[in-house]
């Protein structure tokens, strides 16, 4: 489909609700377009807080049965997890009208804008929000179509994963799950890691090389993972936190205290192609860096920010004293309190990598960590089950602990042949503190005993929409 987004005007999301679908409808609405859609989770007389945030941008919400879609749609758009046999695509089909991807509406968007892409398969939701807030504090009033919430962003009442600004460039999230990332032209690419997930590596080594060979002008990597440094265009573009390295751009003496982090960015000099682009030719220049966030792994994220900014032409100072004000994103080691010397934290984490970077984040927090985690899909799970317990293993100290509830199923036709406790059994194995607790609403009773006066209970889970609310059930029977 060779269209610009000009070509619509009125365009109806199947599953509106859905973090990724959200995003763009309120992307559109809030450049002028004509914005409806539908979801499962909208039920006649139920209140629904992500339909009541939508219909206050104007997009217009229906209970997912036809009704929304009208010979006045001019566009229909499905998320990949919407099949043909649903009755409005038929609809859809039956008035001919035009239907596309999410990802492929997405790639129309990023198009008609000056677009950073990030990739990667960690950490790209906290970069983008990262680098959306450097952008805004320097005032060049970015957009940008995350996917997750920005807290600066629902404190204002909104979901919190797309605003529109009146500047030039647009910041959006290139996801490699469903290989859509392809589609995608940004003048800018940056590439943060590459870690078994999704796929085979061979298979993402493939997908993110196109990635590449997309990028229009800039493309910037993580040399600090081996995978993602052997697709490095220019190294002295390119980020590290390793201190030997000869990235443009390394982040140097790391420490946690408590919820922030503080390191050094060290940027050396180079020069450039004729990219157009305004890049710091200044001498080797040093800066302090402080958050209120945790991990290594977030001075990694926060420095991919940098890293691109800088190359914008916003100053290492403009960006740290951006960042130092950076609230962070929903579900994203977000602190739900302290009670009783026991911190509760919610995290998004959901792959081998991103679960060991969460629990060893938590580590500097207090001397024990009893991380909960509750796989998605019966598939990945079996996919990713060596991968996860040689990664939560490597992690956990002596004190540590790791338990599970059974796989978050999201209907369809999956094979139930793997459990989480198949999981546990493996760490048990391995001498590891490993507990299996079926029904997560038992999870509190079982886990009281465990429990001391400092100490940290992580909460860890994806793609299930009732996280959030557990989270907060588990904060109050605490």
């Amino acid at each position: 489909m060779n269209k610009t987004i000009n070509d619509f005007n009125h365009i109806f999301f199947i599953g509106v609700a859905g973090t990724g679908m959200s995003a763009i409808a309120q992307y559109l609405a809030g450049i002028g377009k004509n914005i409806s859609g539908s979801d499962r989770y909208f039920l006649p007389g139920i209140f629904n807080d992500t339909k009541e945030k939508l219909e206050a941008e104007g997009i217009q919400c229906f209970v997912q049965n036809g009704e929304g879609i009208t010979t006045k749609t001019d566009l229909v758009v499905v998320s990949t997890a919407v099949e043909d046999t649903v009755y409005e695509v038929q609809k859809a089909k039956e008035l001919n009208i035009p239907i596309i991807k999410r990802s492929e509406l997405l790639a129309i968007i990023a198009a008609s804008k000056r677009t950073i892409a990030v990739g990667g398969t960690s950490g790209k939701s906290t970069t983008s929000a990262m680098l959306f807030d450097i952008l805004q504090y320097a005032g060049l009033q970015p957009s940008i179509i995350s996917g997750a919430g920005l807290v600066s962003i629902i404190k204002e009442g909104k979901i919190g994963n797309a605003k529109v600004g009146a500047g030039e460039w647009l910041v959006i999230e290139a996801d490699e799950s469903d290989g859509s990332i392809v589609q995608y032209h940004p003048e800018v690419g940056l590439l943060l890691n590459i870690d078994k997930d999704h796929q085979e590596i061979d298979e993402l080594m493939q997908i993110f090389g196109i990635f590449k060979s997309n990028t229009k002008r800039l493309f910037v990597v993580n040399q600090s993972n081996h995978l993602s440094k052997q697709l490095s265009a220019n190294t002295q573009h390119d980020f590290s936190t390793d201190g030997n390295s000869t990235a443009g751009y390394v982040a140097k003496n790391f420490s946690q205290k408590g919820l922030s982090i503080q390191f050094t960015i060290h940027h050396s000099p180079f020069t450039i192609d004729n990219s157009q682009l305004t890049i710091d030719h200044s001498p080797l220049t040093i800066h302090h860096f402080s958050l209120n966030t945790v991990g290594k792994h977030n001075m990694e994220n926060a420095l991919a920010a940098v890293a691109v900014a800088n190359q914008l032409g916003i100053s290492l100072e403009t960006c740290a004293a951006a960042l130092k004000n950076y609230e962070g994103i929903y579900r994203r080691h977000q602190v739900l309190g302290n009670k009783k010397g026991v911190w509760v934290i919610d995290d998004y984490a959901h792959n081998p990598a991103k679960c060991a970077a969460s629990i060893a984040a938590c580590q500097y927090i207090a001397p024990k960590v009893i991380a909960w985690f509750q796989p998605h899909g019966y598939g990945p799970t079996r996919f990713l089950r060596n991968d996860f317990v040689k990664e939560i293993a490597a992690v956990l100290r002596p004190a540590d602990e790791i338990w599970m509830s059974e796989i978050f199923y999201a209907g369809g036709t999956a094979v139930k042949d793997i459990s989480a406790n198949d999981l546990i059994t493996d760490l048990q194995a391995l001498g590891k503190n490993a507990f299996f607790v079926e029904d997560r609403h038992d999870l509190i009773e079982s886990i009281q005993p465990h429990l001391t006066n400092d100490c940290v209970l992580l909460l860890m889970g994806a793609r299930d929409p009732s996280l959030e609310i557990f989270g907060q059930q588990v904060w109050e029977k605490l």
